[in-house]
């Protein structure tokens, strides 16, 4: 779940002092509070395992929390199925964020006649407002139906109270024996060996990675987004011991949309592969490969010009592929890399696709005509692409390097860069773009303090700053497209029951 809106920051120096004011506040509050880690509420009332057996920081995982996953949230042992559980064990975990935060935004701002009162026009200038705010609430229940019968549901809602089904599904575990064959259905976040769903940050533009959800500017994909859960079915097998992993999914694409409002017949299909080997004293360290290869309308039937969801035709591909890995060097220290080269059509790079769930008009539905005010251009039949265009590529990075000072303390950072490789408007185009557009640098730095974990609630000190750095200002002298800064700086507690 995306905690809110993403939002741009940027620190004045008449800020400094109250700034300076809470980080004191908070280290004070952090370094007075010092008890025992236990185990996560869900499973830990279940099995009575400490914290530090899954998570490397709750809620990331470790290896071990990895294979509990796996195995469909079973230790495979008598107490899985849960006719032998206590019929007061309810597995159940409420999770919600209350937060301060400094956040700074560009934004379009009307600009009035004086004497009228009339809007004259719009100048981009900064707001910048401090105080405290609050994430959505999760409800997370996940375990076993019978032995080898697993399922995990989500009822998530934004900051509102408006809630929805994050995750939905159920999986067939070891059938026929073999942890070599698993079938999920439903609702579920892909199989990325760096979960965004399991994330450490919480800031608008940090608390997602830039790299799962990448899209070039004007680009009408917005199906191709890994980090975001999805739709379909799914095989994932592995080894007795978890070292070998392996998937593949079947997804509509509609990125994780409701009511097939999309294509009429598109498909995605999201695969991995993945080997852990040991390091010996540096610890298990993993490597893998993934291929997002599918295609998604770009053509939507009307009825009044407006676009019908479940109508959509003239499918056109896309991909994204990419290695990962997990690389632990030493007992307390870990970074985990995620690449990918991303391609896609051309009638994506210049604008079709987005009919329906318009992304690049704030996530507001399109219910104009196709190519009106805020509605994307629709491939009707004698559609022709402009002059000099291009199918848009690109390459990204993420780096996450973590410093687990102990199982109740862990400071983390990440940095991601977004980098085009072909524009979709290529010279040859009316308007060629800046080699540069759009191009993303992301850095955040933060820390977590768990004073507690017990079997039946978890606590969580957090703070963390983000500067987001993208290409999509006014072009300098060099022809580039400027970068605007924006960031976040972000305190808050995390709790779980």
């Amino acid at each position: 779940m995306r905690m809110w809106a993403q939002s741009h920051l940027c620190q004045k120096p008449q800020r400094l002092n109250s700034v300076l004011a809470a980080v004191f506040a908070l280290t004070i509050l952090i370094l007075g509070a010092s008890t025992s880690a236990s185990a996560l509420p869900a499973f830990a009332r279940k099995y009575g395992l400490r914290c530090s057996a899954c998570h490397e920081s709750w809620p990331a995982l470790n290896n071990f929390g990895l294979k509990f996953r796996d195995n469909g949230y079973q230790l495979m042992n008598d107490r899985d199925a849960p006719i032998w559980q206590n019929p007061g064990y309810w597995p159940v975990t409420f999770r919600i964020t209350p937060i301060w935060h400094r956040v700074s935004s560009l934004n379009q701002v009307d600009t009035y006649d004086s004497t009228t009162g009339l809007i004259t026009g719009s100048t981009t200038q900064r707001i910048t407002s401090t105080g405290f705010d609050l994430s959505g609430l999760d409800f997370h229940t996940g375990g076993t139906l019978e032995k080898n019968i697993s399922f995990y549901v989500l009822p998530s809602s934004d900051s509102t109270g408006a809630f929805h089904f994050e995750s939905v599904n159920a999986r067939i575990d070891n059938i026929g024996g073999s942890p070599w064959l698993n079938i999920k259905l439903g609702r579920f976040e892909l199989n990325n060996l760096l979960s965004e769903k399991r994330t450490l940050w919480l800031t608008g533009n940090g608390g997602i990675y830039q790299t799962y959800h990448f899209v070039p500017v004007n680009d009408g994909n917005f199906v191709g987004q890994m980090g975001d859960n999805q739709f379909g079915v799914e095989y994932m097998g592995h080894s007795v011991d978890d070292r070998t992993r392996i998937s593949a999914a079947l997804l509509s694409s509609s990125d994780g949309n409701v009511g097939l409002i999309t294509g009429a017949n598109s498909y995605s299909g999201f695969f991995t592969f993945d080997q852990a080997f040991d390091a010996g004293k540096l610890g298990t360290e993993r490597i893998g490969a993934y291929a997002f290869v599918g295609d998604a309308a770009t053509y939507y039937l009307t009825s009044g010009g407006a676009p019908l969801g479940g109508s959509g035709i003239g499918n056109k591909g896309f991909s994204r592929v990419g290695f990962y890995g997990q690389f632990y060097l030493g007992p307390h220290f870990d970074l985990n890399v995620v690449t990918q080269h991303g391609s896609d059509n051309v009638w994506f790079g210049q604008g079709y696709g987005d009919a329906i769930n318009t992304n690049g008009n704030g996530g507001v539905t399109c219910t104009g005509p196709a190519g009106s005010s805020g509605c994307p251009p629709n491939n009707t039949p004698g559609s022709v692409l402009p002059a000099g265009s291009r199918a848009p590529t690109w390459n990204g990075y993420t780096f996450e390097a973590r410093y687990v000072y102990s199982p109740q303390l862990i400071f983390k950072a990440v940095y991601e860069a977004e980098r085009m490789s072909q524009q979709a408007n290529g010279s040859g185009s009316a308007t060629p773009s800046p080699s540069n557009l759009g191009n993303i640098n992301n850095y955040s730095i933060g820390y977590r303090y768990n004073p507690f974990m017990t079997s039946r609630a978890g606590f969580a000190y957090f703070g963390e700053f983000n500067l987001f750095q993208s290409a999509v200002g006014p072009l300098n002298s060099s022809n580039h497209a400027t970068y605007q800064n924006t960031s976040e700086l972000l305190f808050g507690m995390d709790f779980d029951f």
